[in-house]
C-alpha cells in the first residue's frame, strides 16, 4: 500500500485531518508530518492574543498519523479491503506534554507498534517539532475494522 492510498482512506477531512504526508510506513512503525496552519479554528478561542495548539488536537495529529496510518497500512497488508465500511476508535491514550506547538509550526511523529491483534493496535507515539525538539509522547491505542 502507498503513502498516497493511506492518506486517501484516511477517514477525515478538513477541518479535522491532521496529517500532510507520510515519510515512512513499515509493519512496526510510521513516521508524518503535519503543519499547524494559523487559519485552523480552534486557534481563534484558544488563548486569545497567544494562540497554542491544544494538547486534544496534538494527541489526535499523534493518533492519525501513528495509529491511523498505521493501522491503514497492517489491514492492507492482510489484503483486508479498505472502503467507506472501514471503522475506527480511540480506545486509550496517555499523553505527556513537554512543549507548546505554535501556528505556523511543522511537527513530526513517530510510532512505533506495541501490539496488532484482534483489531486493536496500541503504539507508542513521539511528537517533535522544526527544531527537533519533544513536543510529547504517549502510548495510543484503537480499534481498526474493516467490514
Amino acid at each position: 500500500m502507498t503513502f498516497d492510498e493511506i492518506l486517501k482512506n484516511l477517514p477525515y477531512t478538513q477541518p479535522f485531518l491532521f496529517v500532510d504526508e507520510l515519510l515512512h510506513i513499515d509493519s512496526n512503525g510510521v513516521k508524518g508530518c503535519f503543519t499547524f496552519d494559523s487559519t485552523l479554528e480552534f486557534y481563534k478561542g484558544h488563548f486569545i492574543e497567544n494562540p497554542v495548539t491544544p494538547g486534544a488536537i496534538l494527541t489526535e495529529c499523534c493518533a492519525q498519523i501513528g495509529v491511523v496510518s498505521l493501522g491503514i497500512y497492517l489491514l492492507g497488508m492482510q489484503e483486508v479491503i479498505i472502503n467507506d465500511a472501514l471503522q475506527i476508535g480511540l480506545s486509550s491514550s496517555a499523553m505527556e506534554f513537554y512543549e507548546v506547538v505554535l501556528p505556523n509550526e511543522k511537527v513530526t511523529v513517530t510510532s512505533e507498534k506495541e501490539y496488532f491483534r484482534f483489531h486493536k493496535l496500541k503504539c507508542r507515539v513521539k511528537m517533535h517539532n522544526q527544531a527537533g525538539k519533544l513536543v510529547c509522547k504517549g502510548v495510543i491505542s484503537g480499534m481498526l475494522k474493516s467490514n
